[in-house]
């Protein structure tokens, strides 16, 4: 009877590498998505800064705009 349910020891020591290989691999694949939500953030503030920078030049110009022409219709 325990013959028949032993297991051939090429399999077991395939199936213990492939848990070996896959626990090793582990960390670097976790170090890797670290790396690649950290540059993705950093990506996304760059870009909202120079979206904020962009729209206060619009309002830098519209105040400009409205500063001059009243100093302009002081005079008359």
């Amino acid at each position: 009877m325990a013959d028949s349910t032993a297991v051939n020891a090429q399999i077991t020591d395939a199936v213990t590498q492939t848990n070996v290989k896959v626990v090793a691999e582990a960390p670097a694949q976790a170090i890797a998505s670290l790396y690649q939500v950290a540059s993705h953030s950093a990506g996304l503030s760059l870009q909202n800064a120079v979206q904020s920078q962009q729209s206060l030049n619009q309002i830098s110009t519209a105040v400009v705009s409205k500063a001059v022409a009243l100093i302009m219709a002081i005079g008359e």
